[in-house]
């Protein structure tokens, strides 16, 4: 992955929300990103699969869910990248609402068996 690529697939606030809460929570499914950002289960599909193409998530299906998370096979330069980039987003109220709102949604898929 290129840099411009890496900048690319972060330029989009809905992909950047995504990112910074998956680098927080460490793994999410669909559903779980769709509460948190209170979006349309179509749109952040669409965006996760574009962060997939890119490189810079991977998914893995478990049961019925399919998660998300950073991938460890990122160039080194990336983390840090990421950190920082999660840094200044925590400073935001906007994540603040997104984890609010994660950690509110009832049915979540570590918790029950169906989302």
């Amino acid at each position: 992955m290129s840099p411009a690529q890496f900048f690319k697939c972060l330029s989009d606030e809905t992909r950047l929300r995504c990112v910074a809460l998956l680098q927080k929570q460490g793994k999410l499914c669909v559903c779980e990103l769709t509460a948190a950002l209170d979006l349309s289960q179509p749109k952040i599909s669409r965006h996760l699969a574009l962060l997939r193409q890119c490189g810079l998530l991977l998914d893995s299906r478990e049961g019925q869910w399919v998660f998300y998370q950073i991938n460890p096979k990122l160039p080194a330069w990336a983390f840090p990248i990421l950190e920082n980039a999660l840094v200044a987003v925590e400073n935001g109220s906007v994540f603040h609402k997104d984890l609010e709102r994660l950690h509110n949604m009832e049915d979540r898929p570590e918790m029950a068996s169906c989302c």
